[in-house]
């Protein structure tokens, strides 16, 4: 087919297939091309492939409405415009992009990974003597490693695991109106604590969350039979993976429980680091087929009592082999509201085929 100086439509449900797409129309003299697959949102991709000839990406819908106006009109035209940006209010944000990682962890699904979103896609970054847009999970990594320097700058006092739990529990799983955050991919869903841990990274938050989980270095030793071996200059962690106490007691800001059979109890402890005297209650959103119960479901704070525990207790609701569900705990008052995320996935077998 000659195409040269014609818009071409072309769709595909691979989104790999749009560089060599763009390469082969932009080689055969055709003037642009409009692109229908799977809605993803990738907005690189026509940056990346479409330097020679003007092209737009299109979802399947969309794409429908092109070919029928094709099939009805006699002389079918399409118009070439300058591109335009689309900013502010009008966009929906923050999402978790399809680049992503994504939970849940392999080896220790006692723990929800990963722990946080940040921005990552079309990050303006130092290349060599210039400057480019990049994206990828690296280009959010700095995001993160800043607002940890600032929040230990802050609170010199913490150790690392307070730190990580500031920034988890006071993390964002929504935008400014509201609206949930969506994960890109095949297919786009409202993202999950396998997308996105505990949300959105909000630094303004995490400076102030009022209560934080915090773990001892030795509590580690409760959960991993691990010995540190110093090998000239290096130093090596050799752990036994058969855990001394079930790893979802460790004091995580965050509850996974891979393998649901009956009944369990798991503790946490919070620490307040925000007003002397306070008080939260809990809200509780329980994973779907789960009950789940917090005890007690309310904590006082005073000078005396900067510490205190509560239990999580998770029942599954049926006897069923089932995927994991997701729910959340969060401690509020008129001022702060804490929140974990939980995962819990019902079992009735030892060897099945999960899926996240």
């Amino acid at each position: 087919m000659d195409v040269k100086g014609a818009i071409v439509v072309c769709s595909s449900d691979r989104a790999e297939d749009f560089a060599l797409t763009a390469q082969n129309v932009e080689q055969a003299g055709g003037s642009g091309l409009i692109f229908a697959q799977y809605t993803t949102d990738t907005i690189s991709s026509t940056v990346d492939y479409c330097s020679g000839i003007a092209c737009v990406i299109v979802d399947a819908y969309i794409s429908r409405r092109i070919c029928q106006y094709t099939r009805d009109s006699s002389s079918p035209q399409a118009k070439i415009e300058p591109s335009s940006t689309v900013t502010g209010k009008k966009v929906l944000a923050p999402k978790v992009a399809s680049f992503s990682s994504r939970g849940p962890l392999t080896d220790y699904p006692d723990f929800i990974k990963p722990d946080i979103a940040a921005p990552g896609a079309n990050i303006l970054a130092a290349v060599g003597d210039s400057y480019a847009t990049m994206s990828g999970t690296s280009m959010a990594t700095p995001h993160v490693a800043g607002i940890v320097a600032l929040l230990k700058a802050l609170h010199s006092d913490w150790s690392p695991a307070a730190i990580k739990s500031a920034i988890i529990t006071t993390a964002h799983i929504t935008d400014e109106r509201g609206m949930p955050i969506s994960a890109e991919g095949l297919p786009r869903k409202v993202a999950d604590p396998f997308d996105y841990g505990g949300g959105n990274i909000n630094p303004g938050g995490a400076a102030h969350p009022g209560l934080i989980y915090d773990i001892e270095p030795q509590d580690y030793n409760k959960f991993f039979r691990c010995a540190i071996i110093k090998k000239g200059p290096s130093t090596l962690a050799i752990c036994n993976n058969t855990a001394m106490l079930p790893a979802y007691n460790l004091n995580m800001s965050s509850i996974s429980v891979p393998d649901l059979r009956g009944p369990i109890t798991v503790t946490r402890t919070v620490t307040n680091v925000g007003e002397v005297h306070s008080m939260y209650h809990v809200v509780v959103q329980s994973p779907a087929g789960v009950k789940m119960e917090v005890c007690p479901p309310v904590l006082v704070f005073d000078d005396a009592n900067k510490v205190r525990k509560y239990d999580v207790k998770l029942s599954p609701m049926w006897n069923l082999q089932g995927d994991y569900t997701f729910g959340s705990v969060t401690w509020q008052n008129d001022r702060q509201a804490v929140r974990i995320p939980v995962a819990a996935r019902i079992t009735i077998q030892d060897f099945y085929a999960g899926v996240a």
